[in-house]
């Protein structure tokens, strides 16, 4: 390993500067050059729209457009560690990665499906106890109280600290002997529970971990929402002897919807694809406390297989592609909206 020496941080920092200066000088050529085509020579009514729309289409380009391209030329290879200098293509090796995904493990011993069964559960509980408790933090803070902006700050930290240090620290805490949850365990009277070991518990502390750091997050959104709503609308229910209940079902959720959903749906997507907590609270890489993208990570750079794993990719793609769209059109939340706006209306 090399030594932090002064000289070698020095170096490192050279480095990062000039990569920095090759990037701001390719967008300064970049501009020019259309400045000069669109503003000089063509004197197009579009010109600065085009000039600061360019550099960003070119970086989706380099970082998203032609990874995702080549990860679907890879999923038809049969591109593994013994075979990455002369790989084979073709539509052939990609029927038999898809064939492999969903008949042979996509672990050492777990298949496919035991895995996305996993993960689906994974997700529910996430986002069942995300929304719910985001929810109910929302609302209590949307109440008029004292101290409302230390409680809300305090309430944001776990999802303002880097996850992965957040990660780190559970890990550290779920320990069998000096972790605090199996001493506060003991003081109650309860034995230690192996966190780390036994497949049941070290599942329960991956999701223990993710639901403290997720929730903050939801209740943020959701108390934007809460504030965003019109008082009028609680006025004309009140006048119509609306308990608190009423007014929660018919006007707070439907009038939230409209946040609730685009936020249950990046849940959605996070959670699914969420690496950190089960990767790295699952020390002991039990297949029992894997998801799909853990087990993707390891076809991919435990067992090097690499077009097995570029086929795997897109599976997972495609099941979080449907699950959106079929959570995007059961939550359609504009006729109910709509609804009790013409209803307060009227009141």
């Amino acid at each position: 390993m090399t030594p932090l020496t002064a000289d070698f941080m020095l170096s490192s920092l050279g480095e990062v500067g000039s990569t920095i200066l090759a990037v701001a000088s390719a967008i300064a050529l970049l501009e020019l050059v259309l400045w000069v085509v669109f503003g000089k020579i063509l004197k197009h009514r579009l010109a600065l729209p085009i000039m600061l729309i360019t550099p960003a289409a070119v970086g989706i380009c380099i970082l998203v457009i032609y990874p995702m391209l080549y990860e679907l030329k890879l999923a038809f290879s049969n591109m593994s560690l013994y075979r990455f200098k002369n790989p084979q293509f073709g539509p052939q090796y990609g029927w038999a990665n898809i064939v492999r995904i969903f008949t042979e493990p996509v672990l050492k011993q777990t298949g496919f499906f035991k895995v996305l069964g996993r993960t689906v559960v994974w997700t529910l509980v996430q986002i069942s106890f995300h929304v719910l408790g985001g929810l109910a933090l929302a609302l209590l803070l949307n109440k008029k109280i004292h101290l409302k902006g230390l409680y809300r700050t305090i309430l944001v930290l776990p999802w303002a600290v880097p996850q992965i240090v957040a990660v780190l620290a559970w890990r550290g805490e779920f320990n069998f002997e000096y972790g605090y949850i199996n001493v506060l365990l003991g003081k109650i009277g309860v034995g230690p529970v192996n966190w780390k070991m036994d497949p049941f518990w070290n599942f329960v502390a991956v999701n223990i971990t993710n639901i403290w750091l997720g929730i903050p997050f939801m209740m943020v959104t959701l108390l934007g929402g809460l504030q965003s709503i019109d008082s009028t609308y609680y006025e004309a229910a009140d006048i119509d002897g609306a308990n608190a209940w009423y007014k929660f079902r018919n006007v707070t959720l439907p009038l939230l919807k409209p946040v609730l959903t685009p936020a249950v749906v990046l849940g959605l997507i996070w959670t699914f694809n969420n690496f950190n907590v089960p990767f790295f609270i699952n020390e002991n890489e039990l297949e029992s406390s894997d998801i799909l993208v853990t087990a993707l990570f390891r076809a991919a750079f435990e067992y090097n297989t690499y077009g097995f794993a570029a086929m795997f990719a897109f599976v997972i793609l495609f099941i979080l592609l449907g699950m959106t769209l079929v959570y995007m059109k059961v939550s359609d939340f504009r006729p109910v909206a709509k609804k009790v706006m013409i209803a307060a209306e009227e009141a």
